[in-house]
């Protein structure tokens, strides 16, 4: 990361994202309980030492922030008490200032007229120094020092206090039924309910709902609360919290929810509302074309992503609220061609990752493990921020160690005891056993990825390494999983025997990833992809990689008629904002129901909102082909559309592409691109800020 030109807070790289991730993670409930994740969960370092080398021409009064107890040592001597000033003599020095906090991370903010903290200032958890009996202090240290983490936080906004924004928010509408009242707040939304004006003493229950039906099941709704009022107090039963009663009461935990189905017991309220909570990101992506259902298609998508853009890239805003790399991981490429925020990539990447040493599998699942390896290059592609791989990549080498150390034999992984083998949530039966192909196909992707990554961080021992890794298993996808007579790779391996089945993920990855000749893409094309025999995906999580292939492969119409026909399928059930599964097969009721629980699907799921993506990049046909924008392509298809126009976001600019039947127009305000006409022939050159248009 570039010197900042103000000062910011600073800690240990990755502390402060865990220490918020812990936060955000542990506000899940189920019916009132608390609901921890099941994952490793790591803390942050308590002491944490903040240095850096200044060169002053004269000298420079300092003022000095910390979050925590501090001291400061100046060319190596200890400085009195705990100053929020200093003065720094001319000359060069040493600066060292020691911050201690056990509840938050210890976090430090220096501002002077030349000397700032920020992300070039070193950072370290131990000093490894010890005074001997002559009383010379040590001068063999192997302390390790990181360059520090950083966001943007002025010296007013300390980190711990980070709060996302919130805005009041009426309900449409309040409606009598049985023994409440039903409260439908007119979409899916997020925040914390308000309740007005209480008189009398009681209690008032609370049961929540995506759907009206699931508001009024006071026995199956997924999250409820109780609030118990008396003359002087208002009390959370659930948690036992306690405040002094006044005429506004807002709840201390936000709900997913469009309706709130209100019971009140010897008390009445004279309003109902909601603080609504989100992320202040800004929509720099766009799209719009002559079909009104694809334009409220992306439409429903953008607030999706939207809804589930909080501190970090959630799942979904109701049950889990975790951070799960799966999810995550096309969340950002979303984010790339909607808001383009960047931190909150980075701090997604660390809290996934979490500390040394490796214990299990990302969220303990094993595909996790290597969607987080390849969403670091795909950001370095994106931003063209290396500082950040280099930040990383110590921890990406020990998570690869970890990796490395569960193979087989034959250099592949299998699901060992402690690992959640997933794939995805199948309507049929989906074998998890022996060595997947999905799993192999991952995995040489990440080695691959470690092995660029390498080279951005100037590790230059590591990129043969995993080169050699990488081919060495690339070679063993197609002799191990190809199978002639399906042309198709098949789902899995058993103790070195190929199944029968043949599944749709390792051959839409294979694909896309480019491990197949151009004849057996076209093979999988017929064999698999448009293949209804083959066990369907009901999930967009996996849809997103599905159609992607076909995309791939230039099935651009076909893709249109499907995400119109399963994307519109959910609008056209009453869907304000997209599911985290659909089953078109299903009606009424059956659209909530998943996990065994008559609501335990979620109705606002991250990877729901997969169309920004596809329609970003395999329509517009934008994507950077240098890291950060510097070179792009631009390959726009209409896909049986009859005009589209859209503008994808860069890291300072924006790309815009508008296209019909006859003319194609670009502009760019940052790098150099080429055009490809769908007619084919020579690309044309993009210049930065020149409008081309094209007839062809």
């Amino acid at each position: 990361m570039a010197k900042t030109s103000k000062a910011t807070w600073i800690w240990y790289p990755g502390d402060y994202e865990i220490w918020l991730g812990n936060k955000m993670n542990n506000r899940r409930t189920e019916r009132g309980a608390f609901f921890p994740p099941f994952w490793k969960t790591d803390s942050h370092f308590v002491t944490v030492e903040f240095s850096t080398v200044v060169e002053l021409a004269e000298a420079e009064e300092i003022t000095i922030a910390a979050e925590g107890i501090f001291n400061i040592k100046l060319d190596g001597k200890l400085q009195f008490g705990m100053p929020s000033r200093f003065l720094l003599p001319a000359g060069k020095h040493n600066l060292n200032i020691k911050v201690w906090n056990q509840a938050t991370p210890p976090a430090l903010f220096v501002e002077g007229a030349t000397v700032k903290t920020d992300s070039s200032w070193r950072v370290t958890f131990e000093d490894k120094e010890w005074i001997d009996e002559s009383g010379k202090a040590s001068d063999t240290s192997a302390t390790i020092y990181q360059q520090a983490g950083a966001w943007n936080f002025t010296r007013e906004e300390r980190p711990s206090a980070y709060k996302l924004c919130r805005e009041a928010l009426p309900a449409v509408k309040a409606e009598p039924s049985g023994a409440g009242v039903r409260y439908d707040f007119g979409r899916e939304t997020f925040g914390y309910l308000v309740l007005e004006g209480a008189e009398g003493n009681g209690e008032v229950a609370i049961y929540y709902g995506e759907s009206p039906e699931e508001a009024e099941d006071k026995a199956f709704c997924e999250t409820l609360d109780r609030i118990c009022f008396t003359e002087e107090k208002i009390i959370d039963l659930a948690t036992g919290a306690e405040v002094e009663r006044t005429e506004r009461y807002v709840l201390d935990n936000s709900k997913a929810l469009r309706y709130a189905y209100l019971e009140c017991e010897g008390v009445t309220l004279k309003a109902v509302s909601l603080e609504y909570e989100y992320a202040p990101v800004e929509y720099r992506g766009s799209f719009r074309s002559n079909d009104e259902a694809l334009n409220r298609i992306w439409e429903i998508g953008a607030y999706t992503m939207h809804l589930t853009t909080r501190e970090f890239f959630i799942d979904g805003i109701k049950r889990d609220r975790w951070v799960w790399s799966g999810d995550a991981v096309q969340s950002y490429l979303m984010n790339y061609y909607l808001f383009f925020d960047s931190e909150c990539v980075k701090r997604t990447t660390w809290l996934l990752r979490g500390k040394d040493p490796v214990t299990a599998h990302t969220n303990t699942i094993m595909d996790y493990t290597f969607y987080w390896f390849i969403g670091i290059y795909d950001y370095y592609m994106y931003t063209g921020d290396k500082a950040f791989v280099k930040q990383i990549y110590p921890r990406m080498q020990t998570m690869m160690e970890y990796v490395l150390g569960r193979t087989n034999s034959r250099g592949m992984v299998e699901g060992m005891t402690g690992d959640w083998v997933f794939v995805d949530w199948a309507d049929g039966y989906l074998d998890k056993k022996g060595e997947l192909a999905i799993e192999q196909v991952l995995l040489c992707k990440s080695l691959e990825t470690m092995a660029l990554c390498a080279a951005l961080a100037e590790v230059e021992e590591d990129v043969p390494t995993y080169e050699k890794l990488a081919a060495e298993l690339r070679a063993k996808l197609l002799p191990t999983f190809w199978n002639e007579a399906k042309q198709a790779m098949v789902h899995n391996c058993v103790e070195g025997k190929q199944s029968e089945a043949v599944t749709r993920y390792a051959n839409m990855f294979a694909t896309f990833f480019g491990y197949l000749s151009k004849e057996q893409q076209q093979q999988i094309k017929q064999s698999v992809l448009l293949n209804d025999e083959i066990l369907k995906i009901t999930t967009p999580y996996m849809r997103f990689y599905e159609l992607e292939a076909l995309c791939v492969l230039g099935e651009q119409e076909a893709v249109m008629g499907e995400m119109k026909a399963y994307w519109g399928g959910m609008l056209e059930e009453g869907a304000t904002s997209f599911w985290e599964k659909y089953n078109p097969t299903e009606s009424g009721t059956q659209h909530l129901a998943m996990y065994g629980r008559p609501y335990g699907k979620s109705l606002c799921h991250a990877w729901g909102a997969s169309p920004i993506y596809l329609l970003g990049r395999y329509y517009l046909g934008v994507k950077p082909t240098k890291a950060g924008y510097a070179e792009f392509e631009i390959r726009p298809t209409l896909g049986g559309l009859e005009w589209m126009e859209g503008t994808i976001p860069t890291p300072n600019g924006e790309i815009r592409v508008r296209m019909d039947g006859q003319q194609i127009s670009v502009l760019a305000t940052e790098g150099e691109g080429l055009l490809y006409l769908p007619t084919g022939g020579e690309p044309i050159r993009v210049e930065c800020g020149k409008e081309l248009t094209i007839n062809y």
